[in-house]
């Protein structure tokens, strides 16, 4: 036990050391020990209760029947669902993980035109870091990244770039090279090919551990003469020429490609032949020569599940490794050459965790995935919960039950055999998702990926965008989201007119913007000398003499929302960090998940719809088991963000909105500029509001699981009494989760009506 906890004490030490967003959660110690107890003890009472495992996951599941339910795995978990290391209920061998996306773009380069830009930015990495060691430009880079000018001078030096005055401009994301994004903006790596013997074009871009992220990106080789068809069915053009006629000639992610890790992928056919024949492409299981084998099938239907038929776009493809030599690739996927490849030392690797659609029948895409894999429902957004304006959704996170279970948080990290697959549908005939659906048909809204470090990872994508005029710009979430100043912050402080003059002061010297957000690069003493200069002189004395407490207050309100929800666990640079790049952070239980989303991806012209990537950052609480031992982890901690789900669809479309209005700008349309601009202030305000009633709702849920588990363990200790407390305890939790949802519902319906009737009042001009 000695050794478990001094083990512990230094796992959590160099967890603080890697990273500032860790948290110290041994206070939590006791409570999680109940809460693996209980775990066990429900384990043996389900079984003990004759109830089938699958039954009562899917009883679990909706535990929680109101309008935001989640029961993602926890942090601190054993297997409960059957036996020790038999997922899916305990009735299926076959598991699967993720394993790759297959992109279809317009076009590939030749590897020799990705190796040389790599070789551009690799040097750009190590001449950076010589700076450092000179200390030209000190030993880390400022609070706000990489000194930008002196950057770009060197990268022109290193690419023979004659200018970079106009990085300065506005970054356009529209007809891009998704590989040269992913080589500059995220530190990925060309790692193969398949460039003859193809009447296509091929490359494989992984994350510097090749056993993360794999993106194929294949393109038609339209200067090949190479006409007959692929041996390797899956790289063959007609594929290609498929999925554009069925996504309105749009490039996309084509194909969620998973590993067949346990069991047959000759019996996943085969239950998709019994109960889903209609989705099984023609070329069935097709068997390579070291024994791969490579099953596709459609993943969703037109309409209604058997009834309908497939829609023949986007593909799942199934992919289990041969006995007898092998592939020697990180990449299971048949036909792929190795590409040797330098990582920047900067970059980071990331690992598959979740892949997102948009479908007509989110319940039928759910059944289906039930019915041969046995995933079920972690998470449930419905009708009312997602909206922005008159726009709704609704959105189920389905998934597996992996077995893994580990101690180590690297390990947690790359794990990637916990399957969710998020799934959405429109209610609504307005909105991205609607949109989405009528200009492209079904497919793959974004995919998500986890790092170790996210503010760090998105610093640096920022900067060598900034640097090298490549790279990815990620969704605009207001300042608001963070905090703003305002005048009630100052009542414990200072009396109504100084603290009014404070305002006045701070806004006429540009410490704060209209909005009341304060300016990121004045530092404390800056924002001191221009309220000094600034109060009238009969507020002074008052002032002078709460001055600390003032600055203190100016300060924090850069990120007083996320200091609300995590107080002094995290240091003020952290703060920051998380502030200038618009991460979202939210809080499930002891666990954090920080989130960001980049800007389209494979858009051709401003305005249509597209996918587009997610990267989070899952912290685990370090929780002790009952000998004072790092607890088991899960892959999932930290869910999917109640919070941010409907920030992400705000922003989503305030940005929209903000396209719309700098397009009527540049056509010199203030009509529709004025329209935009307004839309834009409708869909913040919507934000605004409902982000504290998001928050009311992910604390009640937190509350009502914990005590679940304790009403558990009362139950299984036979102790009558304790329930009855906790069943008491366990309404006022899921009565506040109603009211929650009741104030959300309204909320939603306020900004709806207001947002119809913004556009009914421009249809009447």
């Amino acid at each position: 036990t000695a050794e478990c906890k001094s083990r512990s004490v230094t796992m959590r030490n160099t967890a603080l050391l890697l990273s500032p967003l860790l948290l110290v959660a041994a206070s939590h110690a006791f409570a999680s020990r109940h809460v693996a107890q209980a775990r066990g003890v429900a384990k043996d009472a389900v079984i003990r209760a004759g109830t089938f495992p699958s039954e009562q996951h899917r009883r679990r599941t909706h535990v929680f029947s109101t309008a935001v339910t989640e029961s993602a795995p926890p942090a601190i978990a054993t297997n409960i669902d059957g036996d020790e290391g038999e997922p899916n209920g305990g009735s299926l061998e076959e598991r699967v993980s993720f394993s790759h996306l297959h992109i279809y773009v317009d076009s590939v380069a030749d590897v020799d035109v990705y190796k040389k830009m790599e070789a551009n930015l690799n040097q750009l990495s190590f001449r950076i870091a010589e700076m450092r060691e000179e200390n030209a430009m000190g030993d880390e880079p400022s609070p706000s990244g990489l000194e930008i000018e002196k950057c770009r001078k060197l990268y022109d030096d290193i690419t023979g770039r004659t200018s970079s005055d106009n990085l300065d401009q506005e970054f356009i994301p529209q007809g891009r090279d998704v590989v040269k994004q992913l080589l500059s903006g995220l530190g990925f790596r060309v790692t193969g090919k398949r460039m003859v013997g193809s009447n296509t074009k091929s490359v494989l871009v992984t994350t510097k551990d090749p056993n993360g992220v794999q993106v194929v990106v294949t393109a038609l080789n339209n200067e090949s003469t190479f006409s007959e068809k692929d041996k390797y069915e899956h790289f063959d053009a007609s594929n290609l020429q498929r999925f554009y006629e069925s996504h309105s000639n749009r490039q996309g992610i084509a194909i969620l490609a998973f590993e067949v890790t346990s069991g047959s992928i000759d019996t996943i056919y085969k239950r998709y032949m019994e109960m889903h024949p209609k989705l099984v492409t023609p070329q069935g299981v097709q068997a390579y020569g070291d024994g791969t084998k490579v099953l596709e099938v459609y993943a969703y239907y037109q309409g209604d599940v058997r009834a309908s038929e497939a829609d023949v776009g986007t593909v799942l493809r199934f992919v289990q490794k041969g006995e007898v030599g092998g592939n020697s690739m990180p990449c299971i996927l048949p036909g792929l050459e190795p590409v040797d490849a330098v990582f920047d030392p900067s970059s980071q690797a990331a690992y598959c965790d979740h892949w997102v659609s948009n479908v007509i029948s989110r319940t039928g895409f759910i059944d289906t995935l039930e019915d041969v894999f046995q995933f079920t429902p972690k998470v449930d957004f419905n009708a009312g919960v997602v909206a922005a304006g008159e726009a709704q959704i609704e959105s189920t996170v389905t998934g597996n039950d992996s077995p893994m279970t580990t101690t180590e948080t690297d390990r947690a990290l790359r794990d990637q055999s916990q399957v969710y697959l998020p799934i959405n549908n429109a209610l609504s005939e307005v909105g991205h998702v609607h949109g989405f659906l009528q200009e492209i048909g079904q497919g793959i809204q974004h995919c998500a990926s986890r790092v170790n470090d996210l503010p760090s990872f998105v610093q640096r994508g920022n900067d060598y965008r900034k640097i090298t005029g490549e790279g990815l710009t990620f969704l605009n979430i207001p300042r608001s989201y963070y905090g703003v100043l305002m005048e009630s912050q100052f009542d414990r402080v200072l009396s109504p007119p100084v603290a009014r003059a404070v305002m006045e002061s701070c806004e006429a010297s540009e410490i704060t913007s209209a909005e009341g957000a304060v300016d990121l690069d004045l530092a404390r003493e800056a924002i001191a000398r221009l309220l000094d200069g600034n109060m009238p002189h009969e507020y002074r004395e008052e002032y002078s003499s709460k001055k600390d407490e003032t600055l203190d207050i100016i300060m924090r309100s850069r990120y007083t929302n996320l200091y609300s929800l995590l107080r002094n666990h995290l240091t003020e640079e952290a703060y920051l960090k998380i502030v200038r790049n618009k991460i979202l952070v939210d809080v499930q239980g002891d666990d954090l998940l920080l989130q960001i989303f980049t800007s389209n991806i494979l858009q051709r012209q401003v305005g249509e719809e597209a996918p587009f990537f997610e990267y989070i950052q899952r912290v685990c609480s370090e929780c002790l088991d009952e000998n004072g031992c790092p607890a088991v982890l899960k892959p999932g901690c930290g869910g999917f963000g109640i919070r941010n789900f409907l920030t992400l669809f705000l922003s989503i479309e305030v940005s929209k909105a903000m396209v719309e209005a700098s397009q009527a700008k540049a056509s010199g349309d203030k009509e529709r500029q004025a329209f935009g601009q307004t839309m834009v202030a409708v869909f913040t305000a919507q934000l605004n509001e409902s982000n504290p009633i998001l928050t009311e709702i992910s604390d009640a849920m937190t509350l009502e699981g914990n005590l679940q588990t304790q009403f558990d363990i009362a139950l299984a200790n036979n102790d009558p009494d304790a329930a009855q407390r906790l069943r008491s305890k366990l309404d006022e939790a899921s009565k506040a989760k109603a009211a929650g949802n009741k104030k959300l519902m309204e909320c939603s319906t306020k900004y709806k009506e207001q947002m119809r009737a913004l556009r009914e009042s421009r249809g009447s001009k």
